[in-house]
């Protein structure tokens, strides 16, 4: 197996904040009121894209 060179400071800073904003993001989600009738658990707008199986579109 390979080794993995340690991440720097500015990558460990991004992932954390990128962290805090996922997070952020889906407080926000989960806060609005459930759809009636939706077949989906997680809103798909909600990054500001619309997102169907892991897949982004932006229209």
């Amino acid at each position: 197996m390979t080794e993995k060179k340690p991440l720097s400071d500015a990558a460990r800073r991004a992932l954390a904040e990128a962290e805090a904003r996922r997070k952020e993001i889906d407080a926000a989600a989960a806060a609005l009121p459930p759809e009636k009738g939706a077949k989906r658990e997680k809103e798909p707008s909600r990054y500001g894209d619309w997102e169907k199986k892991g897949i982004a579109s932006d229209f």
